[in-house]
């Protein structure tokens, strides 16, 4: 299979004042996928502008084509699945069948306490990521749902007509972690990593890259174990967090090698964040734009 790449756009910017310009540009340099963070607030962008994942969705939806569209990712932090289940549905609609939800366990950072409650503990934080998953995956794919769980109820949930995708939108499950993979390989139709953490900061880029190896060995156990083949599941990497960081941006060769590298442990998807001046994310623009529309043809 080759490689797609696609791209994150954060939401920092008024719709009027280059939002609906960056993925509209994301469409035109060829992306398989632009995507967005599903946060309240993100690290240095806490104290400026930032808006909501799900309208900017549908506005980019409206001003788009071709381009997938999707959060990267989603978390229990502040969602409820069934009110997050009748967004996901319309926002199909609206797209005609291209969003892709990207789903994972949340962090410990601001959005983990903005609506007051204490901070949970890891397993607390795995426990409702299963539970979250597992009955969104049921109010996508159902026309009525009633469950009573231990962190999330449903009753009488309705969600017709359902998603246009079927049975359900793709969910793209962020997991490092063992119950994640179990759950990425249950309910996933693709697998998304940022890398290992503990190499990110001091290690090297060799040794994030043999870490990434043993969460793609440890997900294609988890296949094993409930009999997929894991060759089914899309894997995405999110750049920008491994030890190159944006030194993957560089060049159109540093970044083709580095994606090279990670295709040949069955990754099919790699996404680069969008150049924000400045930031952590900051790029030469047309660098960046130079390995949208040459580096697919260069890792075929």
């Amino acid at each position: 299979m080759s490689l797609r790449l696609s791209t994150v756009i954060l939401p920092y910017r008024r719709w009027s004042e280059g939002g609906r310009t960056a993925w509209q540009r994301a469409e035109q340099l060829g992306f398989h996928a632009a995507y967005t963070y599903d946060h309240l607030s993100w690290r240095s962008f806490r104290d400026g502008p930032w808006f909501g994942a799900v309208p900017t969705l549908a506005a980019a939806a409206a001003v788009t084509d071709q381009l997938r569209l999707g959060t990267l990712v989603t978390s229990p932090n502040f969602r409820h699945p069934v009110t997050l289940a009748k967004e996901l549905i319309s926002l199909d609609d609206v797209s005609g069948g291209r969003i892709t939800l990207g789903i994972g366990a949340g962090g410990t950072g601001f959005d983990a306490t903005t609506l007051a409650q204490e901070p949970w503990t890891p397993r607390e934080r795995a426990d409702r990521f299963a539970e979250f998953v597992t009955l969104l995956d049921r109010l996508l794919s159902e026309d009525s749902v009633s469950y009573e769980g231990d962190f999330y109820s449903a009753h009488e949930a309705r969600n017709i007509p359902g998603c246009v995708q079927r049975p359900r939108l793709p969910f793209a499950v962020a997991a490092t972690g063992p119950r994640g993979l179990r759950l990425a390989a249950q309910y996933g139709q693709a697998w998304v990593t940022t890398g290992d953490p503990k190499v990110s900061e001091s290690g090297t880029p060799e040794q994030s890259f043999q870490a990434i190896r043993g969460q793609v060995e440890k997900l294609s156990d988890a296949c094993a174990t409930i009999g997929r083949n894991v060759t089914d599941l899309d894997k995405v990497l999110l750049t920008g967090f491994t030890p190159e960081r944006n030194g993957v941006l560089e060049s159109l060769d540093a970044f083709v090698d580095f994606a090279g590298r990670h295709q040949e442990l069955g990754f099919t998807e790699i996404v680069v964040h969008w150049p924000i001046p400045d930031s952590d994310f900051a790029a030469d623009e047309k660098v960046f734009e130079q390995i949208a529309m040459e580096a697919a043809a260069q890792l075929r």
